[in-house]
């Protein structure tokens, strides 16, 4: 009776385990590494083709789990949000982050709760980013300015993204730092957000394998982070002197200068911990960085979109000329009358996200996941990219439609699972709203002042749409147009 009995116990207890996560075959050692591409958004994708929205990859010794439809982004983001709110410490991030005290990077606790709060307040709150609204029609008219400039000395030639990364690295640096930088400066800091793009989608094997770190250093990998992240600090530490001073002798460069108030609260008793001056760089880093890269890619994908679909560079030139007509350019109060141009904005970023990969989560505690059990510490990847290309949800999906969007209530806020470009949940990119005002404002004006094709002898169809390597994914190529 005892043997039975055991034999019966055990079946049901073999018939009610939990099914195991839907996962492609790995290799010894490295697991599922190998199935990652230089693009991983893309090999991602393909893999969820075979295995399913919800699978498990054993990265290293890494369990990561990839998301990519919108039922289960919404289990991370929504149902399971808090348990998910964390991020990994990554090598790159501890570098340049000064151990990752920044804010989008930063793992979950009060911490993160503080520097948000800091960022949403002096920053990123809707109050805010009207109080720049000077800032941006400035730096418009000197945008405008150079490419008339520029177009009449070259004979019409326009390199439109070197245009356009001006305009959002100077808006940005007034609206944080209080003033534009030198031309010098300003070319330094740009080519130090390239590079951390790219170095921050780079493979470092300590993210993987955590004891061969001395690999990392052995193949020069780790050297090269800590150079950059020298030229970042010595940077950055030259805006925070700068301040100082100015702070010392009863000046300040505006009253809404962010990095002022950064520098203000380090004297604050009342704040909960002290900001320290490398707190006060990796604060910097994030909003710099963030908003310069990620608002200048968008910007590039509108024109390139654009430029390849010219019935609808059509229709939303003549939507923005009848709104604005016999103005000098397009100002902020006409925006919200640019319902195609919205939804052209809306179109790119579902084929474009900034981040095709959402940031990294992290989970706090053991949760269940449909029928799944997930683990503490399982690394979770979210595949935007890939939810923008759901044939669930998206009628051709591989085809530039902005008509999908008029008179369609989904926007980026985060409540429409299937279109999460700026993430969802807690962890959603909190500069929505400040990107937004410059790409709107400045791709309206775009059209509105200036007719735009390829040089001869370029076709839409020979335009090399491939994404460029790193954590964003601006085009690839940079083209010289025409005006």
């Amino acid at each position: 009776m005892f043997v039975l009995l055991a034999g019966r116990s055990k079946r049901n207890s073999i018939s009610k385990k939990i099914p195991l996560l839907p996962s492609p075959p790995g290799l010894p050692l490295i697991g599922n590494l190998h199935q990652i591409s230089s693009l991983p958004h893309q090999s991602l994708f393909e893999l969820s083709k075979q295995h399913g929205p919800l699978m498990l990859l054993q990265l290293g010794s890494i369990s990561t789990l990839v998301v990519s439809s919108a039922s289960t982004a919404r289990e991370i983001m929504r149902t399971h949000d808090l348990v998910f709110a964390s991020r990994p410490s990554l090598k790159a991030a501890r570098i340049f982050l000064y151990n990752n005290n920044d804010m989008a990077l930063a793992a979950y606790g009060d911490y993160w709760r503080q520097t948000m709060k800091i960022c949403v307040t002096n920053l990123l709150n809707l109050k805010m980013i009207q109080s720049f609204s000077l800032v941006r029609m400035e730096e418009l008219s000197l945008m405008i300015e150079r490419i008339a400039r520029m177009a009449s000395a070259n004979k019409g030639a326009v390199c439109v993204s070197e245009i356009l990364n001006k305009l959002t690295s100077d808006v940005i640096c007034k609206s944080i730092l209080g003033s534009s930088l030198s031309e010098e400066r300003r070319k330094l800091l740009c080519e130090l957000i390239r590079m951390n793009s790219i170095l921050f989608g780079k493979f470092f094997l300590e993210d993987y394998f955590p004891r061969l770190r001395w690999l990392d250093v052995l193949f020069g990998l780790e050297g090269e982070l800590r150079r950059h992240s020298k030229k970042w600090d010595a940077l950055l530490g030259e805006f925070i002197e700068e301040h100082v001073s100015q702070l010392a002798e009863g000046e300040t460069t505006s009253s809404t200068c962010f990095i002022d108030v950064l520098l203000q609260l380090q004297k604050d008793s009342s704040m909960p911990f002290v900001l320290t001056n490398e707190q006060i760089k990796a604060l910097l880093l994030d909003m710099i960085s963030t908003g310069i890269d990620t608002s200048h890619a968008l910007l590039d994908w509108c024109m390139v979109e654009l430029i390849r679909n010219p019935i609808v560079m059509e229709k939303v030139q003549s939507e923005v000329r009848g709104i604005a007509h016999g103005e000098e350019k397009v100002r902020e109060e006409y925006l919200g009358k640019l319902s195609y141009m919205k939804a052209v904005i809306k179109e790119v970023l579902r084929l474009h996200p900034p981040a095709p990969l959402l940031l990294p989560r992290e989970s706090l505690q053991d949760c269940q996941i449909q029928e799944y059990n997930i683990s503490k510490k399982t690394r979770v990847l979210i595949n935007a990219w890939a939810i923008g290309r759901d044939e669930e949800y998206w009628k051709e999906p591989r085809e530039f439609k902005p008509e999908r969007f008029l008179g369609d209530n989904v926007d980026y806020k985060g409540n429409d699972f299937h279109y999460i470009p700026f993430g969802a949940g807690r962890r959603i990119c909190p500069g929505i709203q400040f990107a937004s005002s410059i790409v709107e404002l400045a791709l309206a004006n775009l059209l509105y002042r200036f007719n735009w094709k390829l040089p001869s002898g370029i076709s839409c169809d020979g335009m090399d749409m491939e994404d460029g390597p790193g954590i964003t994914t601006p085009e690839k190529k940079s083209f010289i147009w025409f005006v």
